[in-house]
């Protein structure tokens, strides 16, 4: 299935919430007020809502919200705005560097917001879903898997030679140490279960044409070589039901309703 919406949203967002301060031991609890109320730092205060938002975002990881928790998550906001202001004191906020970084990270979270509001505005139907299950469906190649082996060489009479070898009752998977697959050459040419989607037109096509147990007696030239292909099993490899992937489904329409949108704003936009 499409990337999620929240992890393209996750690529977007760069908000910071304070989580790398949490591995600082926090300061002794007279230095602040109660977590409740807002604390100044140098006369400039630290709201409350500032603790709200990120107790909210760890909601979301499942972690509590109490006092203690809202406790140290104002300790980190002090210590953060205490090494901030010096940093500000010190010129680095007049930095090119650092401001491109800053009006990058606005940018960030205002495209965030708008993509949040933009999907709880248009939610997923069922039917929408349910109507792109049937057409993964009816599109799918085929209904089994295959679990196959194969040696992968450079030239086609090399390919050959690994056919007669076979013919006279060689070992396959010895025979394909000398593959130039490195990700099945150590496993006696093992490729797993895979349909035969997963592998470019020729292999797929010279596999789903192999009995089982057979390799096939003329060599398969792809744009990586040429092969010799053996199978050593198949079974039947049914679809998904609905409510398995009913979430990916909605992931995946939720995905392309952003780009559609995102594609539109840029096709109004006045870019020269």
């Amino acid at each position: 299935m499409s990337l999620r919406p929240l992890r393209l949203l996750a690529a977007l967002s760069m908000c910071a919430t304070g989580a790398a301060w949490a591995q600082l031991p926090p300061l002794p609890e007279a230095t602040s007020k109660e977590s409740n109320q807002s604390v100044t730092v140098n006369g400039k205060p630290i709201p409350k809502s500032r603790v709200d938002y990120i107790v909210k975002q760890r909601a979301t990881q499942g972690q509590a919200d109490n006092e203690q928790a809202r406790k140290m998550i104002l300790e980190n906001l002090i210590t953060q705005e205490v090494v901030a202001q010096e940093a500000d004191r010190r010129g680095f906020s007049k930095s090119v560097d650092v401001r491109a970084q800053l009006d990058l990270m606005r940018q960030q979270v205002l495209v965030q917001a708008l993509i949040q509001d933009y999907v709880k505005k248009h939610p997923v139907k069922d039917e929408d879903m349910l109507a792109e299950y049937n057409k993964l469906k009816a599109a799918r190649s085929g209904d089994k898997e295959y679990k196959a082996r194969h040696i992968l060489v450079d030239k086609e009479s090399e390919a050959v030679d690994i056919i007669a070898q076979l013919k006279k009752g060689a070992n396959f998977e010895d025979l394909a140490k000398q593959s130039k697959d490195q990700g099945s050459k150590d496993k006696g040419g093992d490729l797993d279960w895979n349909p035969p989607t997963t592998f470019v037109k020729p292999f797929a096509e010279a596999l789903t044409k192999l009995e089982k147990g057979k390799f096939t007696e003329a060599p398969v030239q792809t744009q990586y070589g040429w092969h010799v292909i053996q199978l050593d099993d198949l079974r039947p490899q049914p679809f998904p039901a609905y409510d398995t992937v009913k979430q990916q489904l909605q992931a995946r329409l939720q995905e392309q309703e952003v780009h559609k949108y995102v594609n539109d704003l840029r096709a109004k936009a006045k870019i020269k």
